[in-house]
Parts: C-alpha cells; structure tokens; sequence
C-alpha cells in the first residue's frame, strides 16, 4: 500500500474541505478497512481532521458496515446517532437522528479497495451535495491508486 500517496493526497484534500468556514465537511475519517480480513484485526484510523474518535469506539461502526447492517440498524460517530437514507453499491449517506441543529447533521461513508471515509457535514440538502462532491473527489482519487 503507497501510504506516502495516500497521506499526501488527504493532507491536500482535507485543507480545503474540511473545517469550519465555509468548507463543504464539518469532520472526516480515513479508516483502513479489508472486508476480507479475519475480523480479530482491528481497523485502524488512518487520518482524521475535524473531530477525535475514538478507535475502539469506531469498531461497532465498521462491524456495522462489514455486516452489511446498513437497512435494518442505526450506526454511532462518536455521540450522533445516524440512519441511513440512501445505499448505493460503494457509499451510502445518513442523517444525524439526536442532532440539536435546526438543518440537520449528515454522514457519507464511501468505501474505496484499502479504506472507509467517513464525510460529516451539517446542513440539509444543499450542504450534502457539498459534501458528496468532495468525498468523492477523494474517493476518486484514492480509487486510481487502488487504495
């Protein structure tokens, strides 16, 4: 795995999409994740911007995607409770259920060969076509190198 690359390409990508002003993402998770891996081996957190998970916390949310939980349960980052709303073959979107903002929080989890992302935003439908936008251009980019 190019982790050079792919360090690289989230420091770029998370300066301009993630933070507080303006940006399309309120937070974001890099996750490492094999699907086909024994499930002893813990996924690790291989970049974050915008929030500190937890790592242990963090393994019942890839539990919930390797088990393809995705119709019938709800899924926890950090404090927020989320249903998901949209599933499409590599990502599927969320809504922030015990979220206190007037527009709604949202999650997009898009699954690349080496890794989850995990996009938060805030906001309702014009703040999640932001946010797909750039989660995808990551995904996009991370997909050409097979991670």
């Amino acid at each position: 795995m190019d982790w050079s690359f792919a360090h690289k390409t989230w420091e770029k990508w998370a300066s301009t999409s993630v933070g507080s002003s303006g940006e399309p993402l309120k937070a974001a998770l890099l996750i490492n994740y094999d699907p086909t891996g024994p499930s002893r081996l813990l996924s690790t957190i291989a970049e974050q911007e915008g929030m500190k998970a937890d790592p242990v916390d963090l393994t019942e949310f890839v539990d919930f995607v390797k088990l393809n939980k995705l119709q019938t349960e709800c899924f926890f980052i950090g404090k927020n409770q989320y249903i998901v709303t949209t599933i499409h073959e590599n990502w599927f979107c969320a809504r922030c259920l015990n979220t206190v903002k007037a527009a709604g929080e949202g999650a997009i989890v898009m699954q690349t060969k080496a890794f989850l992302l995990v996009a938060l935003y805030d906001g309702s439908i014009g703040s999640a076509s932001r946010a797909m936008a750039s989660a995808d251009q990551l995904a996009w980019q991370l997909s050409r190198r097979n991670l």
